[in-house]
């Protein structure tokens, strides 16, 4: 996100502003898009034919200032392994991207073997205030791509909150995007992905944004819910 300080507090009162994880634009890094090694029951010797979860994300999801396998996709990863589901985990998190970053590379991290999309994007729209109707915009365009790829791919999206410095109809617009297009396009929706987390100064880096390792596994918890039911079916 923007590089500036932003501090999360309870009811999302801001002190500080700061950004998840440096500049975007030109500045944003590539993709980190890694599989999860696993290392427990779904591990495999030679190639990985296990069907993929994609997620697609900032720094959130990318894991900024914790260990990779602290990030709550790794999380999610081992609690797969240990259900003993036939899943990996693609982690496709790049620290500072916007929606219009994340629509941008979606073709280059989408491979066939991608059954679940797991998008968290437009937080760091959030904080560098982009009119909340280009981020809503974006996001369609990228469900629909998805699905222009192969429609039986399942789509989990990701909502997310804006701080309040840019006004009250900033914030409700921004607030509200998020279920508009869950329910415009069908989708499944984590309400809030910082769920428990946000404000919480145990739970988050000395930057009061980005969680620690034990704020990732209560984010895993909050995605999982969501998740789960999709994966069994």
């Amino acid at each position: 996100m923007i590089p500036s300080t932003v501090r999360w507090v309870p009811a999302f009162l801001v002190t500080v502003v700061t950004g998840c994880g440096g500049a975007g634009g030109a500045g944003e890094r590539q993709a980190d898009a890694r599989s999860e090694p696993g290392g427990g029951a779904g591990a495999t010797a030679g190639p990985d034919t296990r069907p993929a979860i994609l997620f697609i994300g900032t720094s959130l999801t990318a894991g900024l200032g914790v260990d990779p396998h602290a990030a709550f996709p790794a999380v999610i990863q081992r609690r797969l392994d240990s259900l003993r589901m036939t899943w990996r985990v693609i982690n496709a998190g790049v620290s500072g991207e916007t929606s219009a970053g994340a629509l941008r590379r979606l073709e280059s991290v989408l491979t066939d073997s991608v059954r679940v999309v797991v998008l968290e994007t437009g937080a760091n729209d959030g904080l560098r205030g982009i009119d909340p109707n280009s981020t809503r915009a974006n996001l369609e365009q990228i469900v629909r791509r998805i699905r222009a790829r192969d429609p039986t791919i399942a789509i989990v999206l990701a909502g997310m909150e804006a701080p309040p410095n840019l006004g009250p109809r900033f914030t409700r617009q921004f607030r509200d995007l998020f279920p508009a297009v869950a329910t415009r396009e069908r989708l499944a929706l984590v309400p809030f992905l910082l769920a428990g987390v946000a404000g919480d100064d145990g739970l988050n880096q000395d930057d009061g944004i980005h969680p620690t390792a034990r704020g990732h596994e209560l984010i895993a918890d909050t995605v999982w819910r969501v998740l789960e039911p999709i994966l069994r079916r």
